[in-house]
């Protein structure tokens, strides 16, 4: 059986918790911050989980980087 490649733009923008769930970048925190409030831009700080519909296409496209790899 062939080796599975790896989707690289995912690998770059997905890293895995401890216990191997998806974790990502959140949106809106690019430009046009100004209007945004404090605790706003804040709370975008925190890295957001990928939801659980998404989390088995995402295990498709990162072989060898998921609880679910084995």
């Amino acid at each position: 059986m062939p080796k599975l490649k790896t989707r690289k733009a995912v690998a770059k923008r997905i890293r895995l918790t401890g216990k191997g769930k998806p974790k990502r970048k959140r949106a809106f925190k690019r430009h046009l911050l100004s209007r945004r409030s404090s605790k706003r831009k804040r709370q975008l700080r925190r890295p957001g989980v990928v939801q659980p519909d998404d989390e088995k296409r995402i295990t498709r496209l990162l072989p060898y980087g998921t609880k679910f790899s084995k």
